[in-house]
């Protein structure tokens, strides 16, 4: 079966502030890498990683399952439908809240590793007069988004 993919060897997945798969943050860019690996053209980047852990865990999906589904080629609605009906049930205000957690996450906040791997790769990898804000202004710089 052919699987809709980006080649993320010369294109960007995501960002991880889109909401446009289901309605969550992560959610299109986990969608987007898992496909790339799927069609071997994802380059340096690398599904299952602990960013859509974050996703997976708070909507109760195993990464095994979300993998197989969306190994059917499965498109950007028929993923939402699938996250919508085997997520943990979330009202409204859960998911925009955990949403805005996340977009809002400060590195300060993140675990001790995590702030010392990002206190060596932000430099190494972002240009001087950037400015990490929050956590995902670290993918969002790097992938030129802002």
């Amino acid at each position: 079966m052919d699987i809709p993919s980006l080649d993320l060897t010369t294109e960007f997945p995501r960002s991880p502030r889109d909401t446009s798969i289901a309605g969550y943050c992560i959610a299109a860019r986990a969608l987007d890498k898992c496909r790339a690996v799927l069609n071997n053209t994802a380059g340096e980047y690398h599904s299952g990683c602990p960013l859509d852990l974050v996703w997976l865990d708070f909507v109760g999906i195993k990464f095994k399952a979300f993998r197989k589904f969306v190994s059917s080629g499965a498109d950007d609605a028929a993923v939402s439908e699938w996250i919508k009906e085997n997520a943990k049930q979330k009202s409204r205000s859960e998911v925009i809240k955990w949403n805005n957690k996340m977009r809002d996450k400060r590195i300060s906040k993140m675990s001790p590793d995590l702030q010392e791997f990002l206190e060596d790769y932000i430099p190494a990898n972002l240009p001087a007069d950037k400015i990490v804000r929050v956590w995902f202004d670290v993918y969002d710089i790097e992938e030129k988004r802002i």
